[in-house]
Order: C-alpha cells, then structure tokens, then sequence
C-alpha cells in the first residue's frame, strides 16, 4: 500500500511538472526568427520614392564583388531586423517578397539612404553611397538569377 502511495505522489508530482512547464511555454514569446504575416501595405514604401531615385542604375550593378560586400554589409548592418538570410522577423519584412525583388534599384537606394523612420526602418545615409549599393546589389541578388531576355530568332 505504501509502494502504490509513493508511485501515486511521483505521478502527481510530474502531472503538475509538465502542467507548469506547458504554461511557461505558451507564454514564452515566439523567437525573433518568425517571418511575420505577409502584408503587402508594408512594402508601399518603395512606390514613395520619386521618380528620378527609382530612376537611378546602380553603379555597381555589373561588380562581381558587390553581392559578397553587400552581404557583409547587410550581416553588420540589417539582419539583426530582417533575419540572417533577409527572410524576414518580428521587427522588419522579408526582402525576398515580389515586392522588393521587382522594385528598382534606385527605390531600394532611396530606402536606405532616407529610411521609413516611423516604421522602424533607420536612414542609412552614414554609409558610404558605394556601400549602400553593395546592399542593394546584394538584396537584388536574393531574388535569383535576372532571367535573360530572348532576343527574337533571325528571320530567314
């Protein structure tokens, strides 16, 4: 009798155990690697910039280093909002939506330097201008290879 009174107190003593444990654990809040939903009123930003900054190439457009430089810049300077891999987090959206991927790259410019500060994006514009395009070269490229255009066939 006193054998099946111990088991029934272990038993008990881990029933409550686990019942706090699983508290605890709803109440945690989520990691800051969680993509928040999507929201596409988030990305109107970019449809802001003036014609003449989405207007403007990248210098640095055809830079074979600027995609390695833009992703240390981007380590340093914006992963901690927008995830290690830009995928997104609580505090900052994904820069591989459509969005970003089909913006300009005068308008992604025109975002870093000037920032959408009431939103929680900082102005960029103490970086060196050949840095920020780093950045933007290397968000563009988060998007893939830029298919190549068919020129039409010859005619005969």
């Amino acid at each position: 009798m006193k054998a099946i009174a111990t088991a029934l107190a272990v038993c008990t003593s881990f029933l409550a155990a686990s019942v706090v444990l699983a508290q605890s654990q709803k109440s945690e809040k989520p990691p800051d690697t969680v993509a928040p939903k999507y929201d596409p009123a988030i990305y109107s930003e970019l449809q802001k910039a003036p014609e003449k900054a989405r207007n403007r190439t990248n210098p640095l457009q055809n830079d074979p280093e600027a995609v390695a430089a833009g992703a240390i810049l981007f380590e340093q300077h914006c992963a901690e909002c927008h995830g290690s891999s830009a995928q997104g987090g609580k505090k900052a959206p994904s820069l591989h939506a459509a969005e970003v991927q089909c913006a300009t790259p005068g308008a992604i410019f025109w975002i870093l330097t000037n920032g959408v500060v009431r939103k929680g994006m900082p102005v960029w514009s103490k970086l060196p201008e050949p840095q920020r395009w780093q950045l933007v070269r290397y968000i563009k490229s988060l998007g893939g290879p830029v298919p190549a255009v068919e020129s039409p066939a010859p005619k005969p």
